[in-house]
């Protein structure tokens, strides 16, 4: 299985916010940050704190890919 986080990128970047401040205002560590900008699984907790945060759903911050897809890019 494999992720990817864009979603949850371009959404920040829609509103004006770093990764950093994303981090801060969900109470998520550095090191699980470091997992999502490497579109590595994260525990669902992780994924409500920043759905919480960014008041959007599941589907708005993360995208299932095929694993072929990850090994063509």
């Amino acid at each position: 299985m494999a992720v990817q986080y864009n979603k949850l990128w371009k959404l920040l970047i829609d509103r004006k916010m770093s990764k950093g401040e994303l981090g801060k205002l969900a109470g998520i560590s550095p090191n699980t940050m470091t997992k999502l900008r490497r579109d590595e699984i994260v525990a669902l907790p992780i994924l409500d704190k920043i759905c919480d945060t960014l008041d959007v759903d599941y589907g708005d911050i993360i995208e299932h890919v095929k694993e072929e897809q990850v090994t063509a890019q």
